[in-house]
């Protein structure tokens, strides 16, 4: 068992490997709706929040089991969606009213943007807390109560440092 969980922690830990810490980067995105933002000015809009960013592909059927976890948690928190190499913003938004995903996403036709990130596989989420710092970032298939505690944690743990500090 002990070797298992070893074995399990080193792959995550391969995986993860490039995604960011620090200070969330800012980029220039459009969404699948045709509008353009940054990401700082999206997470702007939600003051004081901690915030998901959850990375996915229309081919990744990971990424197809994960779809109603993560709808149900953008009901709760504020998610932002990533779409790597899914096609333009027609074809994105088109997966997106068949699938049922009412969270805003980002195209990545080329995975730039996903490669600034590190993100080399999907599903991938990265969780940003309210001062802008990225807090937990992991790839692979995340259920949902593990969205729901990364998130949860981001938005605490800032409060319980500056009680501490």
């Amino acid at each position: 068992m002990l070797l298992a969980v070893l074995v399990v922690a080193g792959v995550d830990a391969w995986r993860t490997r490039d995604l960011p810490s620090g200070p969330a980067p800012d980029a220039a995105i459009t969404l699948a709706d045709g509008s353009a933002t940054t990401l700082d000015q999206w997470r702007a809009q939600h003051p004081g929040r901690a915030v998901a960013l959850h990375f996915w592909a229309d081919w990744c059927p990971v990424c197809k089991i994960e779809e109603p976890s993560v709808a149900a948690l953008s009901a709760d928190w504020p998610v932002l969606g990533i779409a790597m190499q899914s096609g333009p913003a027609a074809r994105v938004a088109q997966v997106q009213r068949q699938r049922g995903m009412p969270w805003p996403t980002a195209v990545d036709p080329q995975a730039e943007l996903s490669r600034a990130w590190g993100v080399r596989v999907v599903p991938a989420l990265v969780v940003v807390d309210a001062q802008g710092q990225v807090r937990f970032a992991t790839t692979g298939y995340t259920p949902g109560w593990g969205m729901r505690w990364r998130l949860w944690w981001a938005q605490v743990l800032p409060r319980w440092s500056a009680l501490a500090g």
